[in-house]
């Protein structure tokens, strides 16, 4: 594991748009929203591939996995969840975390849709959060994970 952030993390606005940092794992506001809530889960380790995870890095996924769904269901009330790990662009090891629902939710006035819902989510239908949002939303779900400690 390294101090230095990764590109991913740096990709998905690291330091702003952190929620929370482990060890050996980083949840961020992902700036462009599938669905409200969606977050990026980065691995902190040098690693590019997921069987590279370290044992002890694989250990303190679970713990981190069961408070991230407890904030997200605080804050958004999702009925499934996905944890997609494309890795296709951002080489890093990391899961885009998308809660996922039927109708819609509303954050500072703008409504978020489950365009892919109930099947795969749709990632183009995304909605931009602006600077302001961004902040806003962060700064909640950073609220909600103290909560939930």
């Amino acid at each position: 594991m390294t101090d230095v952030p990764n590109a991913t993390l740096l990709k998905f606005g690291y330091p702003h748009s952190v929620v929370a940092e482990t060890p050996f794992w980083t949840i961020q506001v992902r700036p462009q929203q599938p669905t409200l809530g969606s977050l990026v889960l980065v691995c902190r380790e040098p690693v590019t591939a997921f069987g590279q995870v370290s044992p002890a890095a694989f250990a303190a996924l679970q713990p981190v996995v069961t408070r991230l769904e407890a904030v997200l269901r605080r804050f958004v009330d999702y009925q499934k969840i996905n944890y997609l790990m494309l890795m296709m662009v951002d080489p890093d090891v990391h899961f885009h975390v998308i809660p996922r629902y039927q109708g819609e939710r509303d954050f500072q006035g703008t409504v978020f849709t489950d365009a892919g819902w109930p099947g795969p989510p749709n990632l183009g239908a995304a909605v931009p959060l602006d600077a302001a949002a961004m902040a806003e939303m962060t700064a909640l779900l950073k609220r909600l994970w103290d909560e939930v400690a």
